[in-house]
């Protein structure tokens, strides 16, 4: 059974990270990148990778155009080996990709299953209704 992240995410257990959707000039100004910043450490100009008690995983380019699927596929990717090296902490994965970037959970919940999904990923239950 898989974990779910919870909705409206306003502080984080001792070992839970916040997982957003982010763009590659590492701007953190609306939606869920804005609330890592405010809130779970997030660094001005980071675009991906852990940042204090956020993991970002682009999902726009530099110049906040939508990155394609296969790219966020890789950034998933990159994100779950990570997660994996790291079992001491239990990543908390929003919505990415279906805020600003203008996808839907359909797109970018399959791109999860291309990798081994750890046991200390929790996804959101929109993901899960589109999994198998």
């Amino acid at each position: 059974m898989r974990k779910v992240t919870p909705d409206n995410i306003k502080q984080l257990g001792e070992d839970e990270v916040f997982v957003f959707g982010s763009n590659r000039a590492g701007r953190h100004s609306k939606g869920a990148a804005l609330l890592a910043f405010r809130k779970f450490g997030a660094r001005i100009g980071q675009a991906d990778g852990l940042m204090g008690r956020s993991y970002g995983i682009p999902t726009k380019d530099r110049n906040l155009r939508t990155l394609p699927l296969t790219a966020i596929e890789s950034q998933i990717g990159k994100f779950l080996r990570f997660a994996e090296k790291n079992p001491q902490l239990t990543f908390l994965v929003t919505q990415i990709g279906c805020g600003l970037a203008g996808y839907q959970p359909k797109d970018i919940a399959p791109l999860f299953l291309a990798h081994e999904i750890p046991e200390n990923v929790a996804l959101p239950q929109a993901f899960l209704d589109e999994l198998p």
